[in-house]
């Protein structure tokens, strides 16, 4: 695997889509419980709100980069990103694949139906795919009973990848911090993945994912939703390439992560629940 390139902070592995699916492969065929991260834009600006996400990054097997203005940031590395690694393209990789294998997936999170949505489109699409199981926690804090549940019925269906739509940090800071218990040896947080399996939530057609325009596509959708994050992004990604521009300027090659002193650490207690 090839060294991480640090774009704002965080260790982006270069890894083209097939090879990202392959040492996902591996990682679930070795058995032992790991985890990986798709980040993205939004993600990137978490990391420098929230510094207890850096160290989750560190622990990550590795970091896919799951955004265009990640792979042209790079450009400014000696080793650039060869491209985005979207995880809403690699849970079909990753589903075909096991299928190949016999390895079995868990689909955790997302509105009432949209696991199981997503399970039976994704059993259609490959054959011999066996969803492990299913599971969609209520949108409230669980109590610790059912939180004990929730991680025993993962446990004893004993999947080999688990894809976990909780939102970001929240999906992040719960496999990392449930790790050991959950046993599975890929875990990873998905988004509106599922969604986009289960077909609740379009997603851009194509062309306009290839001309790095998905974002907007999203936008026109949800513009309430969306409209404040994006905004938000646009104005971290305003900073960020202020900073790349003026280390650039130094002759610096790669930039060091900006975080304000003011930024308050996320608890991590405040994530727990599914």
């Amino acid at each position: 695997m090839s060294k991480p390139v640090r774009i704002w902070g965080i260790p982006f592995t270069p890894m083209t889509r097939p090879q990202a699916v392959e040492a996902i492969m591996a990682l679930a065929e070795a058995g032992r419980p790991s985890y990986f991260i798709t980040a993205n834009l939004h993600y990137a600006m978490l990391t420098h709100q929230h510094p207890v996400l850096g160290s989750i990054n560190e622990r990550a097997a590795f970091v896919l980069a799951d955004g265009a203005p990640i792979v042209w940031a790079s450009r400014w590395q000696r080793t650039p990103l060869p491209e985005r690694v979207a995880g809403s393209d690699l849970i079909f990789d990753l589903c075909e694949e096991a299928a190949a294998r016999g390895l079995r997936p868990f689909l955790l999170g997302g509105a009432e139906g949209v696991a199981e949505a997503a399970a039976r489109r994704l059993e259609a699409l490959y054959p011999g795919l066996r969803v492990a199981g299913t599971a969609c926690p209520p949108h409230r804090d669980l109590e610790e009973e059912e939180f004990d549940r929730l991680i025993a019925r993962i446990r004893e269906a004993q999947p080999d990848l688990l894809f976990v739509a909780f939102g970001q940090p929240k999906g992040e800071l719960w496999i990392d911090s449930h790790l050991e218990r959950l046993g599975v040896p890929v875990c990873v947080q998905v988004g509106a993945s599922l969604d986009f399996v289960a077909g609740r939530v379009r997603r851009a057609p194509l062309w306009v994912q290839r001309i790095s325009m998905e974002w907007a596509y999203r936008l026109s959708l949800e513009p309430r939703r969306l409209g404040p994050r994006y905004a938000s992004n646009a104005l971290f990604l305003l900073r960020m390439i202020a900073h790349d521009l003026a280390s650039w300027n130094q002759g610096e090659r790669s930039a060091r992560p900006i975080v304000s002193g003011d930024v308050l650490e996320l608890k991590r207690e405040e994530f727990e629940t599914g």
